[in-house]
């Protein structure tokens, strides 16, 4: 059971929102990195990890689009973005400089997924 069951209508509609809006997102940047993006390479190369790097943040980014759009895994897509968004940020501000303010937004929006389809354990969800 998740703390979205006993959300309102509206709220689950804002979480499914923001679930799409960051699959979208999420999805669109994993592809960009795997088709070979020149601006993808740059950064990467920017990254001094060589461009396997680059590959398999692609790859995570993808499965963590998909992984948010099933209901029963939503959770674990905005776990796996909030930490790579996390990641993300301080690759900006510690190696390859630039904002880092695209960053932080998907990953507190990321997060905010994450919390509100946190599990909750059966008795405290009885109680409640």
């Amino acid at each position: 059971m998740t703390s979205s069951t006993s959300s309102s209508p509206t709220q689950r509609r804002i979480v499914w929102g923001l679930r799409i809006l960051l699959a979208l997102a999420f999805g669109a940047a994993g592809i960009a990195k795997l088709s070979g993006a020149p601006q993808m390479v740059q950064v990467f190369d920017a990254i001094g990890f060589g461009q396997w790097f680059r590959y398999v943040t692609g790859v995570v980014e993808v499965g963590g689009a998909v992984l948010l759009l099933v209901p029963a895994t939503g959770f674990l897509g905005g776990l796996l973005m909030a930490m790579t968004m996390a990641f993300a940020v301080a690759t900006h501000l510690v190696l390859i400089g630039g904002s880092p303010a695209p960053a932080i937004v998907l990953a507190l929006l990321s997060a905010f997924v994450t919390w509100r389809l946190r599990p909750m354990p059966q008795l405290a969800a009885r109680a409640a």
